[in-house]
């Protein structure tokens, strides 16, 4: 009785009602539309840093990463692969030579790091090879072949067939150097990547090295499912005491900040809209109980309790709120599917985009499990605004009430 009551209240006023029930839906949809494309965007740059830059796992010497020298080699490094294939999570293994060095073009030169790459196998690990704007991906024979990066193209001012120098200290000491042919140029969403990145085939760089090709200075690790990121790479940690095992959140800290950022981040934003909708809900009430208050004081007069009264004002208070927020909700989740599916092109600010590693082009994507907090909030925030418009209702006196003139 009491809530059909509380239904029909509600829509006495109907102006006043619709008004905040459109506040509400239009500022939850706008909450969960950003937060759609916040997480669009997260959810864009941490695949693209596992399938493009770092993988899910990524295996050293013990002191490579604290002192990224050529000197601190897994000289054998085919034992270890065979540990990690082992694992039935692990969907694909890639060994990686790395030099940090110079290369030159005819008009200047810049400070690159130059990882070898066994092609076949490292199409397996990362999606550099889909990447490729112009040219091939180490498709033919020729040697000394490599691929370079847009970014890096445009400063060198080299093109494809333009050759590019190389020169490194071998592990004798010895200076040394090879002449290279740009064979495909990849463009990536990451130009800072694009820029110091440059693949050749693992086999020249060990020639060049003049290091053992059963020796690697890191190992590419690629899981069928990121969940099972944090077990693995515990496992590999015992298995393999003698070489340092990163997982692509410990190698990437600031990626992994994003992600771990994201739900606080929705809680204050979506917190600050609700907060605002907050006093508007309240007035509303004050002014449903104001105007009613004779009315209240006869129901109160004639037996209704007090409890009753302060459960038919939280009531519609909380209806009300439901109603806008599952509007918005609704309308949110419509944003959603419809920008996940086209897309939000940012072509217009893709320079400043692509310098932090952000897509262009934003697919929104937004999960069940965060609608279900948003709505958990909306309701405590129903609740919390019902409690001084109830209040304020509870206080009156009946004799008084009904003397009001409305």
């Amino acid at each position: 009785m009491i809530v059909a009551i509380a239904w029909r209240n509600i829509w006495r006023s109907k102006t006043r009602s619709l008004v905040i029930i459109i506040a509400l839906t239009l500022g939850l949809a706008s909450g969960i539309f950003y937060m759609a494309f916040y997480k669009g965007m997260l959810d864009q740059r941490i695949n693209s840093a596992i399938k493009t830059e770092a993988s899910h796992i990524q295996i050293h010497h013990l002191n490579f990463l604290t002192n990224p020298d050529k000197k601190f080699i897994i000289t054998s490094a085919d034992s270890v692969v065979r540990v990690i294939q082992r694992k039935k999570e692990v969907k694909a293994v890639s060994s990686r030579i790395i030099v940090n060095t110079m290369i030159q073009s005819p008009t200047t030169g810049s400070g690159v790091k130059v990882t070898g790459i066994n092609p076949e196998k490292e199409a397996l690990v990362t999606n550099l090879h889909t990447k490729i704007t112009e040219g091939t991906y180490f498709e033919d024979n020729k040697r000394n072949p490599i691929v370079i990066g847009r970014k890096l193209a445009d400063k060198l001012k080299v093109k494809l067939k333009s050759k590019v120098v190389i020169t490194l200290q071998d592990m004798h000491g010895h200076i040394t150097g090879a002449a290279y042919r740009v064979v495909g140029i990849y463009e990536s969403s990451n130009t800072a990547f694009d820029e110091l990145s440059v693949f050749v085939r693992a086999t020249d760089l060990h020639r060049l090295l003049a290091t053992n090709e059963n020796s690697a200075h890191e190992i590419a690790v690629l899981l069928n499912r990121n969940e099972d990121l944090a077990a693995i790479g515990q496992q590999l940690k015992s298995e393999l005491p003698l070489v340092d095992v990163k997982t692509w959140r410990e190698i990437m800290p600031e990626v992994n900040l994003l992600e771990s950022s994201f739900r606080l981040t929705m809680f204050v934003f979506i917190g600050i809209i609700l907060l605002a909708l907050l006093f508007g809900i309240i007035n509303t009430m004050l002014m449903a109980v104001l105007e009613r208050t004779k009315e209240l004081g006869m129901l109160m007069a004639i037996g209704m309790n007090r409890i009753r009264v302060f459960a038919m004002i939280m009531l519609e208070t909380v209806m009300l709120s439901f109603v806008g927020g599952f509007c918005g909700i609704l309308l949110g989740w419509l944003l959603n599917l419809y920008f996940g599916a086209k897309g939000i092109d940012l072509e217009t600010w893709s320079t400043a985009y692509k310098s932090m590693g952000f897509d262009s082009v934003v697919f929104t994507r937004l999960t069940w499990s965060i609608s279900l907090e948003i709505a958990a909030m909306v309701i405590i925030t129903g609740i919390i605004a019902s409690i001084f418009p109830a209040i304020k209702a509870l206080r009156l006196k009946p004799g008084e009430a009904i003397r009001i003139d409305m």
